[in-house]
């Protein structure tokens, strides 16, 4: 029989308790030195402490032990070191989702009598939070225009104390010119006694794309839902600083609302990182190919796609990005009807009617933007295109198939 560790206490006397007890006060402890690809997986709420002076001296905040299941695990810990890595920050914190993180975000840098900015093609839910929750506790809002560095300057003002960023734009892709917009927040803040934090929603790039910090951005989020899991099937969000005074803003913030995540989740997240980039350009090229094809095809009027030429933001891309993910969005011809786009969808056969992306499977969703948008969309005359539009994502499946099942459902448009 294995001994117990000597910082713990004698349970020698174990075989003398009850069965029941002694199932639960057993002394065997494994062997150390097993060495393997997968990090453990310690699923906690109580952390055994060796004695009350290791109670009270134990430290989580800097990762250096280990006090309640809630505040880290090793497989949490490790989690959060390989995203803050992959993001090329300092410092991680996972939230339970997306929306989550960016719950957090909002949570930690703003108070009464403040206000945030969010672009007019930000994550709908996001909007709909500061809407919502945000307005409720006397936070206000300004919503600006992406495309537009100099909307974005108009609307900050001396109550502005968050600003977010999405590059590029949820559903329609448009990509930003972000260097110019981190001109006009830095420029903002000569002087102030308490600065502006800058916000990216970084989920469509997963770390890959490009690195955030380099344009200078405070705070990088992901949804891990999507690229970083690569399953469709854990929710968990990410998010990642340089600066060790705002982390510790944030993660006093996370710790008060209890954002845990679930050791199973952080399991699957850890695996899926392992082919990341993978699959990342390989959905890559296949939504790239897709999206030149899907834009010679009748009853569309555009398709936009940061790589495609024309598309919303196409210069900046180029640019500033080396990659392009999954995503693409048909706009269509005014003729075609909201009735013929939703018998294109229902044909689909590879591509399921579904919300998310960044999963084996593609997948499509219908949206009607002008109930999106606070300012006319798009920037071009809406009388150009179809009341609705649909967005594609691309799974993993091989490209000629997903081609011939968007060629068999065009023949919707025909009736």
């Amino acid at each position: 029989m294995v001994q117990p560790r000597p910082e713990e206490p004698d349970q020698s006397g174990a075989s003398a308790l009850q069965p029941a007890s002694a199932l639960i006060h057993h002394p065997y402890q494994p062997p150390p030195g097993f060495d393997v690809l997968p990090p453990g997986v310690f699923k906690a709420s109580t952390v055994f402490f060796p004695n009350v002076a290791a109670l009270r001296a134990r430290q989580w905040k800097d990762k250096s032990g280990y006090t309640y299941g809630l505040h880290g695990t090793p497989t949490t810990f490790t989690l959060e070191e390989r995203i803050a890595s992959l993001e090329g920050g300092a410092h991680c914190l996972l939230c339970p989702s997306g929306l989550a993180a960016l719950a957090l975000v909002n949570l930690a840098c703003l108070q009464a009598g403040d206000e945030v900015l969010l672009p007019d093609n930000a994550y709908g839910p996001s909007k709909e939070l500061v809407r919502a929750e945000l307005q409720s506790w006397g936070i206000a809002h300004r919503i600006y225009d992406p495309m537009q560095p100099t909307d974005l300057e108009a609307q900050i003002g001396p109550a502005t104390r968050l600003v977010w960023l999405e590059v590029p734009g949820s559903v329609t892709l448009e990509y930003p010119d972000l260097p110019a917009l981190m001109r006009v927040l830095q420029a903002a803040n000569v002087g102030r006694s308490r600065p502006i934090v800058s916000a990216l929603d970084h989920t469509w790039g997963a770390g890959i794309a490009f690195c955030g910090f380099d344009f200078g951005v405070d705070v990088v989020l992901q949804a891990l839902t999507k690229y970083p899991s690569g399953g469709a099937d854990v929710l968990m969000g990410s998010v990642v600083t340089r600066d060790a005074a705002l982390h510790q803003r944030l993660l006093h913030t996370h710790m008060r609302l209890g954002l845990g995540v679930g050791a199973n989740d952080a399991e699957l997240v850890l695996r899926g990182l392992h082919t990341l980039h993978l699959r990342y350009h390989a959905q890559d090229a296949s939504t790239r190919a897709l999206a030149h094809w899907m834009q010679q095809q009748r009853g569309v009027a555009q398709v936009w796609h940061p790589a495609l030429p024309g598309s919303p933001g196409h210069a900046h891309w180029q640019r500033d990005a080396r990659a392009a993910a999954c995503l693409f969005t048909v706009l269509w011809q005014p003729h075609i009807r909201p009735e013929q786009i939703d018998a294109f969808c229902d044909r689909l056969r590879l591509f399921r009617i579904g919300y998310s992306w960044g999963g084996p499977i593609s997948l499509c969703m219908p949206y009607d933007m002008p109930a999106m948008r606070n300012s006319p969309w798009p920037q071009t005359p809406q009388a150009a295109y179809g009341p609705r539009l649909v967005r594609l994502a691309v799974g993993l499946e091989a490209q000629p198939d997903l081609q011939a099942d968007l060629a068999q459902a065009l023949a919707a448009l025909d009736d």
